[in-house]
């Protein structure tokens, strides 16, 4: 394993076979640049994925929807607490 290890350090990617049938791949980590220090620590204790690439921000560009002038949920559950008191 250390021999793999080292091979990935140089940048190299190595496939995982299991009886010739490929299960996993073993590539160098690419750090995308201006992840905070705060991510990475996450990442290190495995309570955050970090991307693979950057994300593609076109969704910013769809249209927003305009807001409902109906009823606010936030005043129906005000005024059901108010009820069941």
């Amino acid at each position: 394993m250390s021999a793999l290890l080292q091979e990935v350090r140089g940048g190299s990617s190595i496939v995982i076979t299991d009886r010739g049938v490929p299960v996993a791949q073993l590539a160098p980590v690419v750090m995308p640049t201006g992840v905070p220090a705060s991510a990475i620590e996450l990442a290190q204790q495995g309570r955050l994925v970090l991307p693979a690439k950057q994300p593609d921000l076109a969704w910013l560009e769809l249209p927003m929807g305009e807001p409902s002038t109906g009823a606010s949920a936030v005043q129906a559950l005000l005024d059901e607490r108010e009820e069941s008191r």
